[in-house]
């Protein structure tokens, strides 16, 4: 999927071919991206049934079952003996087995390059960071800066189950024009594995092309990457045109924690650097919005790559591709309710669809004495639930719909104040569509004692 994706987007040294358990890598052989120029990268793969034994020292250093050389041993081994004639490599030891916390070394990885660099060089000798580094040293048979070096281009690609690589492989696909379902990931895999089989250790551009059309997998054009990261790294970062990574300025010690910026950063920061995203993707008609974020910044990027800018957008939801010009046959009338306030001239309104929210929202409004005259409230016809819905010409019906009766409660009204429940695509969906309503307050729910925050304000 990298291969195709670097092809179909042109990008510069681009993956041209793919070993499967390559004869000429050493012991990082179970996969190779062979790039059209070097540096090429080179992945060994350790997996194990369950998750007792973590990543730590212990196991990299340790020699193997049959009293072998050390996995960190092969691998620097192998280091040596591909950069003998100088050329540059990246390599990567991938596994499901999650870092040991206590391992001072380990625990310095950075999460969004997989790197051990640049914490492992800090701290001195008789640290016990320092004392990893020199075990570490003496189990690869080198010196303590070769070891540095071997850390600057050594991912530990940690904690990979299977279930994060087959959906990682399917949004890949879907990104590409692929079918993504299950069954389409585990054909591709069977016919990688049927190659290596065969004999086939370098599999080609020509190659892959072919099986997407022998199996039938292509559903359209391959996208380009967007990569808005809030709650936690995106896989697919490498494949974007344009990365916006607000991980580590959020708030909270895990993804569903994470909810708003941690101080000193703030909503008009992240405001900014969403609205310069243009800048950065150029002339691209086709873009596919890959990360983790929630209702309010999905919004924000959907209103800066709004329908009139010719952008198509596109963003997976539970397995599908949720396309802003998917074809749908007419609008989805939502389901209104009104509820009088008299605080102000503005309006509120609440979009209901996977979640009611209704009685949050009042309360809101009138402990902080938001300046609103009603709160208009809009579901699916079918209510609000997490399954409202079902396919991506379905989210696009309801998105018009829902911006039809936005324009029309609108009337009369200064301001909108946006508050949403519902699939991050369908935020997404609506802000691209989110144009003459009026200017508009989007809320974010941060669930502290307020329950709300005021995140982004859009002209439209």
């Amino acid at each position: 999927m990298t291969a195709l994706h670097d092809k179909a987007k042109g990008k510069v040294n681009p993956v041209v071919a793919v070993g499967v358990e390559v004869d000429d890598a050493g012991n990082l052989d179970d996969v190779v991206l062979y790039r059209q120029q070097a540096p090429h990268t080179y992945k060994q793969v350790k997996y194990t049934v369950d998750s007792r034994s973590p990543l730590d020292t212990s196991y990299l250093t340790g020699p193997s079952k049959n009293g072998g050389p050390s996995i960190l041993r092969k691998v620097a081994d192998a280091w040596v003996a591909l950069t003998r004639d100088g050329a540059p490599v990246e390599l990567a030891l991938v596994t499901n087995r999650a870092s040991s916390p206590a391992d001072q070394l380990l625990a310095g990885r950075d999460a969004r390059t997989m790197l051990l660099m640049p914490a492992a060089a800090e701290q001195t000798r008789r640290s016990e960071r320092g004392r990893l580094r020199a075990t570490w040293a003496q189990a690869t048979n080198l010196t303590e800066p070769q070891l540095l070096m071997l850390l600057n281009v050594l991912q530990f690609d940690t904690a990979r189950d299977l279930r994060h690589l087959e959906e990682t492989t399917s949004l890949l696909m879907l990104v590409n024009g692929l079918r993504g379902d299950h069954q389409a990931v585990r054909s591709g895999a069977d016919w990688v594995a049927e190659q290596a089989r065969y004999g086939h250790r370098k599999i080609d551009l020509e190659m892959i092309e072919t099986a997407v059309r022998d199996q039938e997998l292509r559903t359209g054009p391959a996208r380009s990457v967007l990569s808005v990261a809030t709650l936690k790294p995106d896989p697919l970062k490498t494949q974007a045109v344009h990365v916006l990574d607000w991980v580590d300025r959020f708030d909270g010690d895990d993804a569903f924690s994470k909810r708003r910026p941690r101080a000193p950063f703030t909503w008009q920061q992240l405001q900014a650097d969403v609205e310069d995203i243009p800048h950065h993707l150029g002339a691209v008609p086709q873009v596919a919005l890959t990360g983790s974020l929630r209702q309010a910044t999905a919004f924000l990027i959907g209103a800066t790559l709004r329908m009139v800018t010719n952008v198509d957008l596109a963003v997976t939801q539970r397995g599908q591709l949720w396309e802003s010009a998917a074809d749908y046959d007419q609008a989805t009338h939502p389901i209104l309710a009104e509820h009088s306030l008299g605080i102000g001239e503005d309006l509120a309104l609440a979009v209901e669809v996977a979640t009611p929210m209704t009685d949050d929202v009042l309360v809101f409004l009138r402990t902080q004495q938001v300046p609103v005259d009603r709160l208009v409230v809009l579901q699916p016809p079918r209510g609000a639930k997490d399954n409202a819905i079902s396919t991506p010409a379905a989210a696009v019906a309801l998105t018009v719909g829902l911006r039809d009766q936005a324009r029309r409660s609108a009337k009369g009204h200064p301001r909108i104040h946006l508050f949403l429940a519902g699939p991050m695509g369908l935020s997404l969906l609506l802000g691209h569509r989110w144009n003459r309503v009026a200017p508009t307050t989007v809320y974010e729910e941060i669930r502290h004692s307020v329950q709300y925050e005021a995140a982004f304000t859009i002209n439209a």
